[in-house]
């Protein structure tokens, strides 16, 4: 059961990888919402509820992290839905929804990491 939970774990980084990746690329470029960003969010959403179920395992779980990086997760994802419409009707993502994007993504990050 471990290594499943480790496979799950590596597509969940791989997840939060694409949508940062994808986020820096764009922010050295046209700074636009690409949908590999949104890919990246729903793979790092999906394995990380997957991660937050307590099958198989005698960890401890911490459900206030864990609701924290959600909260963070879903305001992400209403980021990115926000800043694909503004941009298919303007041609362009304001500069505020652009970065707290990527902000929001290292936080994650760093919650995860930091937080123990």
């Amino acid at each position: 059961m471990e290594t499943l939970r480790g496979i799950v774990l590596v597509v969940h980084l791989i997840g939060f990888a694409t949508l940062f990746g994808a986020w820096l690329v764009e922010a050295l470029g046209a700074r636009r919402i690409t949908r590999v960003m949104s890919y990246g969010l729903l793979v790092a959403g999906v394995a990380g509820l997957a991660l937050a179920a307590p099958w198989g395992t005698d960890h401890e779980f911490n459900y206030v992290k864990i609701t924290v990086k959600l909260v963070i997760l879903l305001v992400i994802g209403a980021l990115l839905g926000i800043g694909s419409a503004r941009q298919k009707r303007t041609q362009a993502v304001p500069a505020a929804i652009f970065w707290l994007i990527g902000i929001g993504t290292v936080a994650n990050v760093a919650i995860a990491v930091l937080w123990r």
